[in-house]
């Protein structure tokens, strides 16, 4: 799938401290949205429980503490339903788990651990598009008088010629070798909704009790359109599909979060929370002015999409996801570059999103073997647990191919493993940690109102979040040269200042004047009151 959607993005682009420890109290006194850091998984290069190099539901289960030692609250998994594709997108069927993960009741047990611990679970879902094993697609393919005949969108009456998905594309190759049609649902169609429904209310509430221990937390909808690949077939869905399902959950569990994967990646992802209904939306422009380590752009990029979003909404800040080059691989691994990320990343505001590695700088770019899936396995590698990258738990299940040969990064002591930066207090590891200790202990980073800072500086970004007389001021070094900056901001000497990070700032005629080491990053708290 993702392969198919960096095709039509550049279509649609042309066109415009503490070990975790589990607890007993009630679930409601878990992590609020102010409070929540989400980690995003690849489950299957995660963590292998049983020995068959697939990482699986056991082995994040097991990894639970490893999470929150991170101090990440809550985690989201690329689909889990049977496909014939690795990624598992283009559901064989919706409600079965692939077998590499585990059975229904390693389901639960992980979804009711991860409560008990007041960890959220969110579930990838895409019921736009299915493959051509998908039952709604063999019973109903040359066959008009099949009960599936309308849950495909074939564009002639012999159901010979079904609409094709993204960029045009028919057929797409796995990286097994084995090609596939690739085939547009009919989402107008009333037993595709009632389809719809049943399924996300089921994974919901499995077992019907209307208590929510044994369900999601929400969902993130991927590859979300109002006009389905700008194809014209389904150029109504927010007003008709997506509300009203979305309207439908709601009633069942309010507390559900939707998150959409706006496809179009170019953009701010606003009329998804307005005409879309979502709660949430990925914030890709400023994953990509993040990455990108310019002033001007990124004080244009953060403005617009922090200030943009709507009140109640909000975007999910990330650097990277499992369909984007590594950041580490972008930034040609630069420790300073990789801490700046990691600041920007959880401390601009929003709710911020870590994918699997992320803290350890794992790099991975994507390969060119074709039109092929295996071209985002790279991009996807097993975590790096162990100093020699062997050991047990080891997700390798894409050794067979040229994706290990070719892109493997995981090289034995390069200093990129959880075993050889957990003890080391330099590491990147350690930084995220501390970052993500800043973050927890001052609200205000999503409950305040952002806004640029000016500075006298070409390469220094200050950005603050305030409330009130409280004021949380981020001043970041974008360079590899050390820099003086001054930072205009209403304090006098008088101001109580705190530096929770790097060196406490000189106030003189309501300026801030720092001395930013290269990629330096400062944190300062202030009240004005």
């Amino acid at each position: 799938m993702k392969q198919l959607k960096l095709l039509f993005i550049a279509f649609s682009l042309c066109l415009q401290f503490v070990q975790g420890q589990a607890t007993q109290h009630n679930r409601s006194a878990g992590p609020k949205n102010n409070t929540e850091i989400i980690y995003h998984v690849f489950q299957r290069s995660f963590f292998d429980s049983n020995g068959d190099s697939h990482g699986d539901l056991n082995g994040i289960y097991q990894k639970i503490n490893y999470l929150q030692q991170l101090g990440v609250t809550a985690i989201l998994l690329t689909p889990l339903y049977e496909s014939m594709y690795y990624h598992n997108y283009f559901a064989t069927d919706f409600y079965k788990i692939d077998r590499r993960y585990g059975t229904m009741a390693d389901y639960l047990r992980l979804i009711k651990e991860l409560h008990r611990r007041h960890m959220k679970f969110y579930m990838d879902m895409e019921t736009q598009y299915v493959a051509s094993d998908n039952i709604w697609f063999r019973d109903s393919y040359k066959k008009p008088a099949s009960k599936y005949s309308d849950y495909i969108f074939y564009t002639d009456k012999g159901n010979t010629k079904p609409v094709s998905i993204v960029a045009g594309i028919t057929d797409f190759t796995g990286y097994d070798g084995v090609t596939r049609k690739l085939v547009m649902v009919n989402l107008d169609n009333k037993q595709v909704q009632q389809f719809n429904y049943d399924l996300f209310k089921f994974w919901i509430d499995p077992n019907h009790d209307g208590k929510f221990d044994d369900g999601v937390d929400g969902f993130r909808l991927d590859h979300m359109m109002d006009n389905l690949d700008n194809a014209n077939r389904l150029p109504h869905l927010f007003t008709t599909f997506w509300r009203p399902l979305l309207t439908k959950l709601r009633a069942i569990n309010p507390k559900i979060k939707i998150v959409a994967e706006q496809a179009e990646w170019g953009s701010f992802g606003i009329d998804n929370l307005k005409a879309g209904s979502v709660d949430r939306v990925f914030a890709f422009r400023l994953a990509f002015a993040i990455r990108n380590f310019n002033k001007k752009e990124l004080m244009l990029v953060a403005d617009s999409t922090l200030l943009q979003t709507p009140a109640n909404k909000q975007q999910v800040v990330f650097i990277e996801n499992h369909d984007m080059q590594r950041f580490a691989d972008a930034v040609k691994g630069d420790p300073g570059k990789l801490r700046v990320g990691c600041a920007l990343n959880l401390l601009i505001g929003g709710v911020p999103s870590i994918y699997y590695g992320q803290e350890l700088g794992m790099k991975g770019n994507k390969g060119n073997f074709g039109m092929t899936d295996g071209n985002d396995i790279p991009d996807r590698q097993a975590f790096e647990w162990y100093k020699g990258d062997e050991g047990p738990g080891m997700a390798y299940w894409y050794k067979n191919g040229p994706w290990w040969t070719k892109n493997n990064t995981d090289i034995p002591n390069d200093g990129i493993s959880l075993e050889e930066e957990k003890n080391d207090s330099k590491s990147l590891w350690n930084f995220y940690r501390k970052i993500i200790n800043v973050r927890k202990n001052n609200t205000i980073i999503t409950t305040g109102t952002y806004t640029n800072l000016v500075n006298n500086n070409d390469h220094v970004f200050s950005f603050m979040r305030y409330n009130g007389h409280e004021k949380f001021i981020v001043v970041v070094n974008l360079s590899a040269e050390k820099q003086d900056v001054a930072v205009d901001i209403n304090a006098d000497n008088k101001t109580p200042i705190t530096a929770l990070m790097g060196s406490k700032p000189l106030v003189n005629n309501n300026k801030f004047r720092l001395s930013l080491n290269e990629f330096g990053v400062n944190v300062i708290k202030l009240d004005t009151h």
